[in-house]
């Protein structure tokens, strides 16, 4: 089934002015000056709930005290993508150092049920085209994702020297001997030479700052850490009859409450869903692979894919540019395609173009808040649920058994917009508005470090470059990097992700791209006999300068957004966003912007230092 623009009501019938007061309204009443800090982060004396592992045991070994060329921290997809790059370019001995049992990343952790994917499969899963692999379904199921990434693994040889259930506590650059010193939880002191930051965004849970965290004597647990001997099922067969006679309460309405929603409603004798701001959510049409499609696919048909998706979710599709993806991340290009397609295409400014899809945003979300009244019964909760504000304020969802959820006599929607949260947690349950409602499971569904609080997000005590210097004090101010992936001070040392490089709307293909740079620059360092790599002084002030002569200011746009760890929950003094600085000419330039410089082959605005003689490390 295809969108229609025309389900969409037109700019005339709707009030915008008044639509764009209402957003601000609702966002000023979820504005918490607690910020991030509402949080709690999973350390301390939730350590051992939620670091531990519930789905493998963790297998002894000695301390590893050699030396490797590299050493990555992560082994979900940003890991993966680096390794997998790190073979391409000739560097065979890494390790891949992670925290979870196997790799995955959050497709390791994240089991709850109904866990998929949220993007276009086609597009999200990588290497397809390398690995030979056909998604089953356009949001593909979590077990099929992991799988999927035992795959990469073992295609790339990546088990070789992964070690897992490893977290690292310490990263210090040894002048003595121009390489890394990797401490771990383990033991380990491993030698690198160089080491990848790739850890990813999703990494670490969180939890809410709820008065009583400790008073309450029922079940507690994190939906990236799902207890299924509590609830009954298993991973991809979620049947909870363990909660037939359980009052359960979920804390969220983010991208994975509104997947477990619908099968906590199905099975809990009792569900309460307790809410501060309402998604975004669409219907989701899952519909399987056509595998004689797959098979007609020519070479190169993913990137060919994952650009269409780009232009339509993040910049904008091109005349006549077909839409491959047809959802929700793609609705605003699209229908701003098909009304321009209908006046005959006329010649218009970047700036009308802007207005146009400005306008579109709030039809479209005008559009998905009628579709909350059409599939819930009660009044007052179809209210609570419709989300006022723009869209890509917060992450877009599709599902289509949430909001029938909803209408369970089971079923009750908490909303804490008002009281900006719980009042408190008791023995028996929670109180809201002075009442006591009695469960028997709490269940957080409250999302992860996403912060620009690097040492909170990345949980690692220590990241020590020159002399000492902390990459936690150097950026505390602002991210500042050589390409997004290097930076002065910090030799041999690369980072991954949302820095100051190209942001892609699919994060494997902005991983893979940066898994290539850095596969170039190490391999390169290690034919020129190069011991330490390290840009200039010079050369990153002038990569910083120029990525802010072109960046595009959205702050306006970010700041009247509902609180959430897209606008570091509407702090706005934050000198850092989650999504870092990215390439204002778009992702495609700043792709074809580091091809040329690769293609120079010289080096340019690094330092690369000769090996010297050195005793051999024990």
């Amino acid at each position: 089934m295809m969108y229609n623009p025309t389900q969409c009501p037109p700019a005339a019938e709707i009030d915008i002015p008044a639509i764009r007061a209402k957003y601000r309204a609702e966002r000023d009443r979820r504005l918490k000056k607690e910020a991030n800090d509402q949080y709690v982060p999973t350390s301390g004396k939730y350590a051992e709930i939620y670091e531990h592992d519930p789905y493998n045991p963790v297998e002894p070994r000695e301390p590893i005290l050699g030396e490797t060329d590299v050493v990555i921290l992560g082994g979900g997809y940003c890991g993966m993508m680096v390794a997998a790059q790190l073979k391409l370019a000739g560097i065979e001995s890494f390790h891949n150092i992670d925290h979870g049992g196997d790799f995955g990343g959050t497709w390791y952790w994240n089991r709850y049920p109904g866990i998929q994917c949220d993007n276009d499969a086609l597009c999200y899963m990588p290497l397809l085209e390398e690995t030979g692999y056909m998604p089953s379904k356009k949001f593909t199921d979590g077990h099929e994702i992991q799988a999927h990434c035992r795959i990469i693994a073992k295609h790339f040889g990546l088990y070789d020297n992964a070690l897992f259930h490893t977290l690292i506590k310490t990263l210090k650059w040894d002048p003595a001997i121009n390489r890394w010193h990797v401490g771990t939880n383990r033991g380990d002191d491993i030698k690198a030479r160089f080491v990848v930051l790739a850890m990813g965004p999703l990494n670490k849970p969180k939890l809410p700052g709820i008065a009583g965290m400790d008073d309450f004597r029922g079940k507690m647990f994190h939906t990236a850490r799902w207890d299924y001997e509590y609830t009954g099922g298993a991973w991809g067969k979620p049947e909870l009859d363990k909660l037939k006679d359980k009052r359960v309460a979920i804390i969220g309405t983010g991208a994975t409450a509104v997947q477990v929603v619908p099968y906590l409603g199905k099975y809990a004798r009792q569900l309460y869903v307790i809410q501060r701001t309402p998604s975004t959510i669409d219907f989701r049409n899952n519909r399987p692979t056509d595998p004689e499609w797959f098979k007609a696919q020519k070479p190169g048909w993913q990137e060919e894919r994952i650009r269409n998706f780009h232009h339509a979710a993040m910049e904008r599709l091109a005349p006549r540019e077909p839409d491959m993806i047809e959802d929700i991340w793609t609705e605003l290009s699209r229908n701003c395609n098909a009304e321009l397609e209908a006046e005959g295409w006329p010649d218009i400014t970047p700036e009308e173009y802007a207005r146009r899809r400005e306008e579109m945003d709030y039809r479209v979300m005008e559009r998905l808040r009628a579709r909350v009244d059409a599939m819930i019964e009660d009044p007052a909760t179809a209210e609570a649920l419709k989300p006022y504000y723009r869209y890509l304020c917060k992450r877009p969802c599709s599902n289509d058994d949430f909001y029938p959820t909803f209408n369970r006599p089971n079923v009750k929607l908490i909303d804490v917009a008002e009281t900006q949260g719980l009042e408190r947690l008791t023995e028996k349950g929670f109180v809201h508005k002075g009442e006591e409602f009695e469960i028997d499971c709490l269940i957080f569904a409250s999302g992860y470090e996403v912060t620009n609080d690097l040492d909170r997000r990345w949980g690692i005590d220590a990241i020590e470059g020159r002399d000492g210097l902390s990459i936690y004090d150097y950026w505390r101010d602002g991210f500042k990097t050589f390409q997004g992936m290097m930076a002065a001070g910090f030799p041999n040392m690369f980072f991954t992700g949302f820095t100051q490089a190209g942001a892609n709307a699919t994060n494997s293909k902005t991983f893979i791209d940066q898994g290539r740079h850095i596969g170039y620059i190490a391999s390169e360092a290690l034919k020129r006999g190069a011991a330490v790599v390290e840009p200039s002084q010079e050369a990153q002030d002038a990569y910083i300068a120029h990525l802010r002569s072109v960046a595009v200011d959205n702050s306006a746009f970010v700041n009247e957004c509902t609180p959430s760890y897209f606008n570091n929950e509407g702090d706005e003094t934050k000198k850092r966003h989650i999504f870092g600085e990215p390439w204002g000419e778009g992702y495609y330039a700043f792709e074809a912007m580091i091809e040329g410089w690769r293609a120079e082959g010289a080096m340019r605005g690094l330092v690369l230092t000769p090996e010297t003689a050195l005793e051999p490390a024990e």
